[in-house]
C-alpha cells in the first residue's frame, strides 16, 4: 500500500488539515474531491473512485472526512484499514472525532499524521506506543523522548520491559447466536457469531500458541479420525498479532500477545443450529372485549447447563388495558411504551419447560383492527455460561517466556442471543 496524501475534511469537503507525504500529488486534488461529493447525490457516492488517474478513498465519521489519495495500484482495502485504525487513535487522544476537535488540536494531529504513516507506508496505529512519544504537553518537556523499541520494531503492539507482580492470561471463548425461527416452527436462518478475547498480564516477550478443536488443523496434523469433536471455522479474522503463514501453513494459533485487553479473534458459522430456548404462542383474541396468551418455553440444552437472565419480549397490541399473569416461574412486566410483556426467568435450567398466561382488556374501538397491525416476532435475550453452542473447545493454550515463569491460564466460555427471534 502506497498512499501519497491523507486529508481530514469536513462534511463539504473542505480540508481542515493534511500531510503530503510524497509530493506526487497536486494539491488541487482536494479541491477537485470537493467538487465531486458535492456533484453527487447521496446514494451515488462511493467510498472509492478515480479521477484523472487519482484514486481517492475515503470514510466519514460524525462531521469529518478522512481522504487518503494515491496515484498508484495500491490495496484501497489497507488504505481504508488504515484511515479507520487512525479514527481510532483520533477517539483515543480526543475523546470524540469531531470538527471542532480537530481544530482544538491541531499540532498533536500533525505529529500523529507524521509517526502513523511514512512516505505513505503505514506506521504504528497503537495508542499506546504513540503516547509514549505523542502526549498533549509534549512541547512542555525539557528533553524530547526517545522512539519507543516498539516505533521500529516488528512487534509494534507490544513494548518491551512490561512486568506484572503475578503473571496470568483470561481468555473469554464468547458466542451469539443469531436465529428466525417461522411461525410454524421451522428453522428459516441461523448462524453462530463468536470471538475470543483476552486480557493478558504477562511479563516480557512472550510467545503464545493457542490449540482449539479446529477440524482443518485435525485434518492437517493427520489427525481426522480422532474421537475429539471438531469445528469448522469460517471467516475467521485475527488480531495483527498472530502470525498468519504459521496459521496458513499448519493451522496453529502463535502470537505475541499486547499487554491488557484485546480480541484475539472472530468467526463465524453459517450452521443448522436448534434453538436453545424454543418459545410457544397461542394468541386467543375475544371479538371487542380481551386477548388471552399462552406463552410455552422449554431449554433444549443439557440438564447440567443454565441459562441466566432470561428475558422473553411478546409484542401485544397497543392500548390494551387490565393487565393480568401468571407464570409457572419468573416474573412479568407489562411495558406500554414498548409495547410489549418482558417474561423474565433469572435462571433457566436445561431440559426444562414452563408456562406463562397472560389476559389483556381490549378497547371496543381498537379491538377490531388492533389484532392484525401489531404482529411483530417474540424475541429471546439469554446467557448461557461454561458452555458454547458451535462446540468449540480451547484444547491447550502454551506460554513460553526466555525467563521461564510459570503463568496461569484462565479460560471461560459464554453463549449469549444475537438476533434471536
Amino acid at each position: 500500500m502506497v498512499a501519497s496524501a491523507v486529508f481530514v475534511m469536513d462534511t463539504k469537503g473542505k480540508v481542515i488539515i493534511s500531510r503530503n507525504y510524497r509530493g506526487d500529488i497536486p494539491l488541487s486534488s482536494s479541491e477537485r474531491f470537493a467538487q465531486h461529493i458535492q456533484e453527487k447525490e447521496e446514494m451515488e457516492l462511493r467510498p472509492v473512485f478515480t479521477l484523472d488517474g487519482i484514486t481517492y478513498v475515503y470514510i466519514k465519521c460524525n462531521n469529518v472526512l478522512l481522504m487518503a489519495v494515491t496515484k498508484r495500484n495500491s490495496n484501497v482495502t489497507l488504505i481504508l484499514y488504515f484511515l479507520y485504525r487512525l479514527t481510532i487513535v483520533f477517539k483515543d487522544y480526543f475523546g470524540e472525532l469531531e470538527e471542532e476537535s480537530i481544530r482544538d488540536n491541531f499540532v498533536v494531529v500533525y505529529e500523529l499524521l507524521d509517526e502513523t504513516m511514512d512516505n505513505g507506508y503505514p506506521q504504528s496505529c497503537e495508542s499506546k506506543i504513540l503516547r509514549e512519544v505523542i502526549t498533549q504537553e509534549s512541547n512542555k518537556m525539557e528533553q524530547a523522548p526517545r522512539p519507543p523499541v516498539a516505533l521500529t520494531n516488528a512487534v509494534s503492539w507490544r513494548t518491551e520491559g512490561i512486568k506484572h507482580r503475578k503473571n496470568e492470561i483470561f481468555l473469554d471463548v464468547i458466542e451469539k447466536l443469531n436465529l428466525l425461527v417461522s411461525a410454524n416452527g421451522n428453522v428459516l436462518h441461523s448462524e453462530i457469531i463468536g470471538c475470543i478475547q483476552m486480557k493478558s498480564f504477562l511479563s516480557g516477550m512472550p510467545e503464545l500458541k493457542l490449540g482449539l478443536n479446529d477440524k482443518l488443523m485435525f485434518e492437517a496434523t493427520g489427525r481426522a479420525n480422532t474421537r475429539i469433536k471438531s469445528v469448522e471455522l469460517e471467516d475467521i479474522k485475527f488480531h495483527q498479532c498472530v502470525r498468519l503463514a504459521r496459521f496458513d501453513n499448519d493451522r496453529t494459533i502463535s502470537f505475541i500477545p499486547p499487554d491488557g485487553e484485546f480480541e484475539l479473534m472472530n468467526y463465524r458459522l453459517n450452521t443448522q443450529v436448534k434453538p436453545l430456548i424454543w418459545v410457544e404462542a397461542v394468541v386467543e383474541p375475544h371479538s371487542h372485549s380481551r386477548i388471552e396468551y399462552m406463552i410455552k418455553t422449554k431449554s433444549q440444552f443439557k440438564s447440567k447447563s443454565i441459562a441466566n437472565n432470561v428475558e422473553i419480549i411478546i409484542p401485544v397490541p397497543r392500548d390494551v388495558d387490565s393487565p393480568s399473569f401468571k407464570a409457572s416461574i419468573g416474573t412479568v412486566v407489562y411495558y406500554p411504551d414498548r409495547d410489549a410483556v418482558i417474561w423474565t426467568i433469572k435462571q433457566f435450567t436445561g431440559a426444562k419447560e414452563y408456562l406463562m398466561r397472560a389476559h389483556f382488556g381490549l378497547p371496543s374501538v381498537s379491538a377490531e383492527e388492533g389484532v392484525e397491525h401489531w404482529k411483530a416476532p417474540i424475541e429471546v435475550k439469554f446467557e448461557i455460561p461454561y458452555f458454547t453452542v458451535s462446540g468449540l473447545q480451547v484444547r491447550y493454550l502454551k506460554i513460553i517466556e526466555k525467563s521461564g515463569y510459570q503463568a496461569l491460564p484462565w479460560v471461560r466460555y459464554i453463549t449469549m442471543n444475537g438476533n434471536y427471534q
